[in-house]
């Protein structure tokens, strides 16, 4: 029924059950920036989670920014344990398709992946980003502190600000924090940096066009 009418989110009750360990295994390092794809990570790195459509084209919008010192995709945000991709697609596990973000913040601020984040996609459009149709494209952005958590939703207000000048709607993102009640799974091998390993792979990602203001998170009445 979720594949025949507009996409839904599953109740508890409708989701699938999932499993207690993961299916699949990860690989070590990341084939671009040749750090570790899991943690722990060196003193000193954050984590930033973002959903943003497709997790192929959103993770090498990452990767290619100086300061990133690793990127991986997974599941976040929904209820099935363990989800695989067939899974996630069917939209009966809640899930986003996710890109982990660690990085530097003495090289990139939370507040430029932020702007990253918001000009990379059209944060108005529900469950899908363009073509891309489905619960698991819904735009989010999942938080790992009280700051980061401030500064995603000045950020957010801001744009809405920006978007609506230029005839968007309301934003529909989410900004949640990224506890337990919505762990990160990584997702199967060959999704980590699908385009890196396929240079001519499908992407989805693109923008609206308006660029996002940076500095909101330090004055966000302005």
């Amino acid at each position: 029924m979720f594949l025949s009418r507009t996409p839904v989110l599953p109740t508890p009750e409708q989701a699938l059950r999932g499993r207690p360990e993961p299916e699949f295994s990860v690989p070590e390092r990341h084939t671009v920036l040749g750090n570790p794809l899991l943690g722990p990570y060196p003193e000193g790195l954050e984590v930033a989670d973002f959903a943003l459509g497709c997790f192929w084209g959103a993770e090498r919008k990452f990767w290619q920014t100086e300061g990133v010192w690793t990127t991986l995709v997974g599941y976040q945000g929904g209820i099935t344990p363990n989800p695989v991709y067939e899974e996630v697609c069917s939209g009966l596990t809640g899930h986003t398709e996710a890109v982990r973000v660690v990085f530097d913040p003495s090289k990139v601020s939370y507040e430029s992946l932020l702007k990253l984040f918001w000009e990379s996609h059209d944060p108005t459009q529900g469950f899908r980003q363009g073509n891309d149709v489905g619960t698991q494209y819904r735009s989010a952005v999942y938080t790992h502190s009280p700051a980061q958590a401030t500064q995603a939703e000045a950020s957010r207000a801001a744009y809405q600000k920006v978007l609506a000048g230029s005839g968007y709607g309301e934003i529909t993102t989410h900004v949640l924090p990224a506890d337990e009640e919505r762990p990160f799974y990584p997702a199967e091998g060959y999704h980590q940096q699908y385009l890196d390993k396929n240079p001519a792979g499908y992407c989805g990602i693109g923008g609206t066009g308006v660029s996002c203001p940076i500095g909101v998170a330090e004055a966000p009445g302005a």
